[in-house]
């Protein structure tokens, strides 16, 4: 069982109509003869969204630097951001990222979590471990890694930090994994780069939309535990 989850929205009747419509529309095509031959062809209409969704992942102008709504005919559906039953057994409060399942789970009281789509680090750019948020940052600076510079010279210009701002490789949010009280590099952060998400794409860390690493930052603090699954 599972709900969306959010500060305001439409009720959820409406959420179940505009998903129902989403399902009909995904799915169905139009049959036409040709001679013979009864041909299917797909919809290629856009999908039609739940406006519970238009809503939390539209424009949030009153940031710091504006966040453009989310063009949510490119994100899997599945990875939006939505109230299910936990799945990890750990306390509430827990950070659970599951890498092979593409999400991260905010344990809550009850047996539920909040479960947002995430992307992750591409192959032998993966971490996995136990850590708590030993930092938070909104509109980071961003300071690639030597071993990047080495790797991609062009991040170099960087090296003295890259200012928070809409391009910003961590986005609008950015919380730090620390382990034994050591900065590990690794970061949950956002990208503007909605449509990555539920891909290995990022060098290691793990990437929200906007929209959902600036309302998993509103929940956590630091300190809160940490358990990336590989």
């Amino acid at each position: 069982m599972q709900k969306t989850i959010g500060n305001n929205g439409p009720s959820r009747r409406a959420f179940l109509f505009g998903a129902a419509s989403f399902s009909g529309l995904a799915l169905s095509g139009c049959s036409t003869t040709i001679g013979n031959r009864q041909l299917t062809v797909p919809n290629l209409l856009p999908a039609i969204i739940s406006p519970y969704y238009l809503d939390i992942y539209g424009a949030m102008p009153d940031e710091k630097f504006p966040v453009p709504a989310v063009d949510l005919n490119k994100v899997d559906q599945r990875f939006l951001r939505t109230e299910v039953d936990d799945p990890t057994g750990e306390k509430p409060g827990t950070i659970v990222v599951d890498t092979s399942g593409r999400f991260l789970y905010l344990v809550q009281g009850g047996g539920r979590a909040i479960r947002y789509g995430v992307g992750i680090g591409r192959d032998g750019f993966t971490w996995s471990g136990r850590g708590s948020i030993g930092r938070k940052a909104q509109w980071p600076t961003w300071y690639p890694p030597a071993e990047m510079m080495q790797r991609q010279p062009e991040t170099r210009e960087f090296a003295g930090g890259m200012p928070g701002g809409i391009n910003n490789p961590l986005g609008a949010r950015a919380m730090y994994i620390y382990r034994g009280g050591v900065d590990t590099i690794y970061r949950i952060h956002g990208t503007r780069e909605y449509w990555s998400i539920g891909k290995a794409v990022s060098s290691g860390c793990v990437r929200l939309i906007n929209q959902d690493v600036i309302d998993l930052y509103s929940r956590v603090t630091v300190g809160t535990p940490i358990i990336v699954n590989s």
